[in-house]
């Protein structure tokens, strides 16, 4: 499948989840959407996050294989950068806290360009960086700001995030810079996967995919905030409903409501079997959560087990007269 057959089948596929709801919503199942489908979807994603993490967690990993950009610790008058190369779990830490907080790999990562001559030279991914920082951080602003549906009252510091992501106080109701942000991130992120052909060429249904499915929720969002208008209260009680196992399904919430609602189930139920899953991969992965100790600590497999071993004198006892034969030279002529 080629980058243009991927990216069709994808958009296909969000599309199909669009009409499901609308389709079924219409036809009187809002029992299945409102409540059935998300409860399914929120089990396989904790399962689902389980058993990945369990199963990496049990992966052995014998060898120290720490990825590192900096010089290892090793004598007093050697330079050592404790961030890039840690040796200790301190350093892990921190290292640990700049990346997953700001990408700091990311950052300083660069690109091969090529130029006429021919010439190659390494130029920044600085966009790539941003892109990512945006989608991320207003993807998590969102994420918090739907706390207010399932929680009563509402805690303050859920308060203080929407008057801090709507400060612009642009009409009404409120302008949410975090949804827009959100949009744009994921703008980017496709654009460059279509706009760089080495990225298009290996790009796959499952990469177009969630890109196409969080900008649907995204977009839905959008529209039910400022365009077609729903119940909010009628939102509040069936989510309320859904967080305290006592589901409620209210009259009238509006259909667009239920598209939201079931692409968010479909993003919760895909994600721990989606590359997605790196959220929390990241904290497993041993070139990251590893110090890089080796030059002062011996690391032994804990893993190895006896081996029958074919020593060369048992190979030359067994052999010998088939080597002389074929004038290989033996250490014992009998």
């Amino acid at each position: 499948m080629n980058a243009s057959q991927a990216m069709v089948f994808s958009l296909v596929a969000v599309g199909i989840l669009v009409c499901l709801p609308l389709i079924g919503v219409t036809a009187g199942m809002t029992s299945l959407f409102g409540v059935i489908i998300p409860y399914v979807a929120v089990a396989l994603f904790f399962v689902g996050i389980v058993a990945r993490v369990v199963r990496w967690a049990r992966s052995p990993v014998p060898f120290r294989i720490p990825t590192t950009c900096g010089q290892q610790k090793s004598f007093p008058w050697i330079k050592a950068d404790p961030l890039d190369n840690p040796t200790d779990t301190k350093g892990v830490v921190l290292r640990m806290i700049l990346e997953v907080l700001l990408f700091r790999s990311l950052f300083r990562n660069t690109r091969l360009e090529f130029y006429d001559g021919p010439k190659i030279r390494y130029a920044s991914a600085k966009w790539l960086w941003l892109g990512a920082i945006v989608f991320h951080y207003s993807f998590l602003v969102v994420f918090l700001r739907h706390l207010r549906f399932f929680t009563e009252p509402v805690t303050p510091l859920v308060t203080l995030l929407e008057g801090v992501d709507g400060f612009l106080e642009v009409g009404l109701p409120r302008l949410y810079i975090s949804g827009l942000a959100l949009l744009a991130g994921v703008a980017y992120l496709f654009l460059r996967r279509v706009t760089i052909p080495q990225l298009k060429y290996i790009s796959l249904p499952s990469d177009y995919f969630p890109l196409f499915l969080i900008f649907a929720i995204a977009a839905t969002g959008v529209l039910m905030r400022y365009i077609y208008k729903v119940d909010i209260v009628g939102v509040k009680e069936l989510t309320m409903g859904l967080a305290t196992f006592h589901p409620v399904v209210p009259e009238g919430i509006g259909v667009i409501f239920y598209i939201h609602l079931f692409l968010v189930s479909m993003l919760f139920a895909y994600f721990p079997f989606s590359k997605l899953v790196h959220m929390a991969g990241v904290f497993l992965s041993p070139t990251r959560n590893l110090p890089n100790n080796s030059r002062m600590m011996r690391h032994i497999n804990p893993w190895n087990y006896p081996v029958k071993v074919h020593t060369y004198e048992e190979y030359e006892d067994e052999f010998r007269e088939k080597m002389i034969e074929a004038g290989l030279p033996v250490e014992k002529k009998e």
